[in-house]
């Protein structure tokens, strides 16, 4: 069985053979894997979305614009980095990319350095995405093991709250407290206090990780 290819990538959408040919010839020339696609809608067929990349495209094309493939892709949260290439007068539309999430715009003619610049930026964008991602889902992915009752003594742990006031609002003893406070850490793998409550942060709060995440028990033990 052939092992899953997940060295970063280019994709390249313009809708121009000789742009395709002479960047792709670029991109081969230095290393840099790359496929080329002659409109969007080729691209949204194959992109695969697990794989470290980076999308290069032309931002006026016939069929599905630069900027609709930027929104389709907005609509589907796929946070691959867009490099636009642009012409004089779509200074304005690039403007509008921008604000829309794009990682940058080349404006013709450019210097193929520029380019690759560009380019090795985005991927190292899309790796520390990824990066970031995997860990805040590491993350919920450790407090689903939580059970119900380790789940709200680490809320009020996160909201600096200490064990005996825990314990009266709770109604359990401070001792309870204090074991089920060192479950979390270590079910967490957290070393102190600030670790968590960055970690907590990291993932918009509690109530947003049990939203992307099945909690591992569901009653509650004192």
């Amino acid at each position: 069985m052939k092992a899953k290819d997940e060295s970063p990538i280019i994709y390249l959408v313009d809708d121009d053979e000789a742009v395709r040919d002479s960047l792709g010839m670029l991109f081969k020339s230095i290393g840099l894997k790359h496929e080329a696609y002659a409109s969007a809608l080729d691209f949204l067929e194959r992109y695969n979305r697990a794989r470290p990349s980076c999308l290069v495209a032309d931002i006026r094309m016939p069929g599905l614009s630069g900027l609709e493939l930027q929104q389709r892709l907005n609509d589907e949260h796929a946070e691959i980095p867009i490099i636009f290439i642009t012409g004089h007068g779509d200074v304005p539309m690039a403007d509008t990319a921008m604000k829309s999430g794009a990682a940058d715009f080349i404006q013709k003619p450019f210097r193929d350095q520029d380019l690759i610049d560009r380019i090795n930026k985005a991927l190292a964008r899309d790796l520390e995405q990824r990066k970031d991602r995997a860990e805040q889902d590491e993350i919920r992915r450790r407090i689903a093991l939580l059970t119900p009752r380790e789940k709200e003594v680490m809320e009020r742990v996160v909201r600096g709250q200490a064990n005996k006031v825990i314990a009266m609002d709770l109604d359990v003893s401070q001792r309870t407290v204090e074991l089920h406070r060192a479950r979390v850490m270590k079910k967490l793998r957290m070393r102190a206090v600030a670790e968590l409550v960055h970690a907590v942060d990291r993932i918009g709060g509690v109530a947003k990780a049990e939203a992307t995440a099945t909690p591992a028990g569901t009653a509650a033990s004192k």
